[in-house]
């Protein structure tokens, strides 16, 4: 760090599984956002993540991370435990790995991203770091400016309110004086304790502007915003916020608030230039012209740029407004980025055709002034319905190429002449290199925001396979980074049309009547088409509904085009008023659905937000594919699993019967224990247990032949060794299907004195244990050989009498190698937990030997777990 003095560190530890890559993530941005250097959070992530992935996923080692502060930003080392590894010098022998290789991209962002950065080795390991400056803020100066006379002097309102509100530190309201009150529509006792974040409307841009949090942690803030007030509409603000600091030594941040239109009476004045003629000669200057023209200091970000550029431009003309659009990188059309003196919020990234028209006059690539726009109707789309009637446009252009277009506009006609155009067109050209060179700051700053920001959405995407939770995950990420509303709709199959399946709105309130607003209107057409199109339907019908609801409220009768039956409020109407726009998600060549977002009342995307949701939808549209196909897949299974169980246990007389089957994991696999108890024959039945080698479609193959053939074998009067070799012959005969299989089973027949006479036959299974009424455990049978591995077998069946209050347990070895570590419970830890189960009921017996097994290890089972408890009801007693 050089002679920095470092004020703060934290460190951590990750352990080399995938998993880690997101922690670390998530510790570097938490760290930074905690230090207050939310400036450079993104750039940090990215380089952390890729310098990370390189240790625990390409090395195979545990990376440290530590984060040193000091005041003049920040440094990052990630040491790894392999330090074998080279360093891809960036020389003629040597190029540095491609962005599409999977390793080295570490070295090549820090090379690229940090300010500074190095590779150190130890004997024990390989440490990389970069170091990260945070950028230069200029700082505010007091200065007075001359008398003016009174038709100079910035409008207001008659009466001028200034809003006066404290934000403790946690971001929650403190105060709202009674300006607030007037200006939002909110007393102090409804807003008192919520966080300012539920009413602020802040540019959600990623990467490239300070958000709100951060800016009530500056020291000093000053710049617009909006507030969301009761009627819901949002009031454009100018806000000056200064930290504080109480006697206690408590901070909190007073915000002064008045309407955009009034900024003046808050906005920080220009320091006049002043110019030494002496310094130059006749004619000359030592003043910058662009200085001359936006002042000193310049703004050092983007908005602010433009912004001061039309109002300058507004004053320099004495127009009415002025607007500044920036054209895209194919120069095919000019987005809005700023405007004085028009509906601001309407207009803002609103999009235009470079060639609106034939002729000079319809390319913004040359000057025009029009004298009276009432005669050419359309002539300037922007002003259309705004009563603006003369308007002069000029290029801005860098080495020929055009980057954007200035205007000033005024409400009376004939109010502009080419000399006008002239200077106009002076102004732009001094301007013009230092708007370009900010865009492009802006982009890579957007660049690096969109980055982390798609890789952390893949990361949530990648970490779950429920299509509700990916549905949630998906609207969740888009709001509010890139939208004010977003709705997913999900296409079944080709035949299906597509359903409203998730709605999410920023404000709560909005959900209901943007979910009842979209429900009434046909779906978007599932068009593959790639990009984002605009869809105009919730706009047209919220708009509609609201002047339905208008008219009634007046008195009125609804017209007949105003019938429909959506139940929406004048708050819904303005909600989606603005620009929607429907992305397509494609997955496997196949449409399943369609992302929409959409911006509130008059609200515009701008092209960099479309992309980067265009980014989003691809990934998010697999996601969802995979979800779907998991869920499918998931759901056979269960069916299947199902299928292989008896659907219900006959009732014995005087015999208690309970079975109890958990299958391991997720679901997803078809598992190989099975149980049956059926009838055979008057006042005789035949029980089962068995576990079939392996899991999925082959074992369950297994499984169903061995229950149905044991039913059929059975009540064909065969003996228990009998139906056992032909089901041995049977298994034999599947060939390269067969899977081994291990089976307890039994015939069961109640006697007259009220014990129950079994004859049962072992093979290969846990054998079964017989609980006596004394609580004596032991094995009620012999181990034979298991079925499906030879054969010629040689069985034979046992006889065993239970006696009232006996029970017989059969289990699966899901049971008995039940493992916690290097402990197994075992038959002997079966017998001792079974051995406490005197007198309890069948269903208490089983229900206990599940509580055991659960309990001997933390972790979830690994093995599928089949329990047959049968009793010869005697005394009982409580469990």
């Amino acid at each position: 760090m050089g002679s920095s003095v470092i004020t703060a560190r934290a460190a951590a530890t990750f352990e080399p599984v995938g998993r880690s890559v997101a922690t670390a993530r998530s510790f570097v941005r938490d760290t930074l956002q905690g230090w207050g250097f939310a400036d450079i959070v993104d750039d940090a992530v990215v380089l952390t993540s890729e310098l990370v992935t390189n240790a625990v996923v390409h090395a195979g080692t545990a990376a440290d991370v530590l984060c040193l502060r000091t005041d003049a930003g920040v440094r990052v080392e990630v040491a790894d435990r392999y330090p074998e590894r080279e360093i891809p010098l960036q020389g003629p022998g040597v190029a540095m790995a491609g962005p599409d290789r999977e390793g080295g991209r570490g070295l090549q962002l820090c090379a690229a991203i940090a300010h500074r950065w190095g590779v150190e080795y130890t004997s024990t390991q390989k440490q990389v770091w970069f170091q990260l400056d945070l950028p230069e803020r200029p700082v505010g100066t007091r200065a007075a400016g001359p008398c003016l006379p009174a038709d100079l002097l910035p409008l207001a309102d008659g009466r001028v309110r200034v809003a006066v509100i404290q934000i403790d530190r946690g971001g929650a309201i403190g105060a709202w004086n009674e300006d607030a009150e007037e200006l939002f529509g909110y007393s102090a006792d409804q807003v008192t304790g919520k966080p300012l974040t539920d009413l602020a409307a802040w540019p959600h841009t990623p990467g490239t502007s300070t958000g709100i949090a951060e800016a009530l942690r500056l020291s000093r803030w000053e710049g617009s915003y909006g507030i969301r007030g009761a009627n819901g509409r949002v009031t454009p603000v100018y806000a000056s916020h200064l930290r504080v600091r109480d006697t206690g030594g408590e901070p909190s941040t007073v915000c002064l608030l008045v309407r955009d239109h009034e900024r003046a009476v808050l906005q920080t004045p220009l320091r006049p230039q002043s110019i030494d003629g002496s310094a130059a000669g006749e004619g000359q200057s030592t003043v910058d012209p662009f200085e001359v023209f936006i002042g000193s200091p310049a703004p050092d970000d983007l908005d602010g740029l433009l912004q001061r550029t039309v109002e300058r431009a507004r004053d320099m003309l004495d127009g009415d407004a002025a607007f500044l659009l920036l054209a895209t990188d194919d120069e095919t059309e000019l987005e809005v980025r700023a405007s004085t003196g028009l509906p601001s919020a309407r207009q803002r990234f609103a999009r235009v055709m470079v060639e609106a028209g034939p002729g000079r006059y319809g390319s913004a690539r040359m000057p025009a002034v029009h004298d009276d726009l009432a005669a050419v109707p359309g002539a300037v789309p922007l002003l259309a319905g705004t009563g603006m009637r003369s308007v002069v446009t000029v290029p801005l252009k860098v080495e020929g190429r055009l980057t954007g277009s200035l205007g000033v506009a005024a409400e009376a006609p004939g109010r502009y002449s080419n000399e006008e155009a002239l200077r106009l067109q002076f102004a732009a050209d001094r301007i013009a290199l230092a708007v370009e060179s900010a865009r492009l700051g802006e982009l890579e700053r957007l660049r690096r925001g969109s980055l982390s920001f798609l890789v952390e959405a893949s990361d949530l995407l990648a970490g779950t396979l429920d299509r509700d939770q990916t549905l949630a995950l998906m609207a969740q990420m888009t709001i509010p980074t890139l939208a004010t509303w977003c709705a997913v709709y999900t296409i079944a199959d080709q035949a299906s049309e597509p359903y409203l399946s998730y709605v999410l709105h920023e404000d709560e309130d909005r959900i209901d009547g943007l979910k009842a607003l979209l429900s009434k209107i046909p779906p978007p057409d599932p068009i593959p088409t790639p990009g984002a199109r605009v869809w105009t339907a919730p706009a047209d019908a919220a708009h509609q509904a609201a002047l339905r609801t208008s008219m009634r409220n007046l008195g009125m009768n609804e017209p007949p085009s105003f019938t429909s039956g959506i139940g929406t409020t004048l708050a819904t109407a303005s909600a989606v008023g603005g620009e929607t726009v429907v992305l397509p998600l494609v997955a496997r060549n196949r449409v399943i659905g369609m992302l929409t977002l959409g911006k509130p009342t008059d609200d515009h995307f701008r092209q960099e937000i479309l992309e980067l949701a265009e980014d989003l939808s691809r990934r998010a549209a697999l996601a969802l594919d995979n979800a779907r196909l998991y869920s499918e897949r998931m759901a056979i299974s269960q069916s299947l699993q199902r299928s292989l169980l008896p659907p219900e246990l006959p009732d014995i007389d005087g015999v208690e019967v309970e079975v109890i089957y958990r299958a391991a994991g997720e679901g997803n696999e078809v598992g190989g224990d099975f149980y049956d108890l059926f009838p055979i024959s008057e006042g005789t039945y035949g029980f089962a247990i068995g576990d079939v080698c392996g899991t999925g479609p082959n074992a369950a193959a297994v499984t169903g032949l061995a229950r149905h053939a044991l039913r059929l074998l059975a009540r064909e009067g065969l003996s228990g060794p009998e139906v056992l070799d032909r089901l041995n012959s049977a298994i034999l005969d599947e060939g390269a299907r067969s899977r081994f299989l291990t089976l307890l089973y039994g015939e069961l027949r109640p006697q007259d004195d009220g014990s129950a006479e079994l004859k049962v036959v072992c093979a290969g299974h846990p054998l079964p244990l017989r609980l006596r009424q004394d609580g004596t455990v032991e094995p009620a049978a012999e181990p034979q050989p298991l079925l499906g591995v030879m054969e010629d077998l040689e069985l034979y069946e046992q006889a065993v009498t239970l006696d009232p209050g006996d029970v017989l347990l059969c289990v699966t070895d899901g049971v008995t190698e039940r493992r916690e570590g290097t402990r197994m419970l075992g038959d002997d830890g079966l017998t001792e937990v079974l051995a406490t189960c005197t007198g309890l009921t069948a269903g208490a017996v089983a229900a206990r030997i599940m509580r055991a097994v659960e309990r001997f290890a933390q972790d979830a089972p690994s093995d599928d777990m089949a329990i047959l408890a049968m009793r010869v009801p005697g005394q009982r007693k409580q469990d």
